[in-house]
């Protein structure tokens, strides 16, 4: 889409934030769109460009390469679409920052199971939307006013 677009590091920001408070995703590998699956994404505060996820080595995912987030906040204001790559995260120490009780309750296994992959996904590029308009802004939609230009101040395109 091209158009004008909000400030991308507010509107990343507030991704992040939502993210972090509500971490479920469809992930989907580009080469098996049909395949998309809910996951957890697993965050690091001190990583903006990486996520990562827990699956198994028979599962598609494990397959590996570009692949796509796509995002909705809890409260469905905070709406996103992430593309990176998928790659086996071979760090121990990022796996035991990363492993919880409830990865544990997915992979009984623990985290030497031999069907156990860890992936992380290096992020390349964003659109994210933020659906929250105000409350002028939404009394407008409800009385037929145009709110395009203010929609496009709440979206944007960007390298994350």
């Amino acid at each position: 889409m091209n158009y004008e677009q909000g400030d991308a590091d507010e509107l990343k920001t507030k991704f992040w934030k939502a993210f972090a408070d509500s971490p479920f995703c469809f992930l989907e590998r580009k080469a098996q769109p049909e395949g998309a699956v809910v996951m957890t994404a697993q965050l690091d505060k001190d990583a903006d460009s990486e996520i990562w996820f827990f699956t198994t080595k028979d599962n598609h995912l494990a397959q590996m390469g570009p692949a796509i987030v796509t995002y909705a906040g809890k409260d469905n204001q905070i709406f996103a679409r992430v593309e990176g790559t998928l790659t086996e995260e071979t760090s121990r120490e990022r796996l035991d920052k990363q492993w919880s009780k409830i990865v544990e309750a997915w992979f009984p296994g623990g985290k030497d199971d031999p069907n156990l992959i860890m992936l992380r996904m290096d992020l390349a590029k964003a659109e994210i939307w933020n659906s929250d308009l105000g409350l002028i802004n939404n009394a407008k939609m409800l009385l037929g006013k145009d709110v395009r230009e203010e929609a496009a101040e709440n979206h944007v395109e960007t390298a994350i």
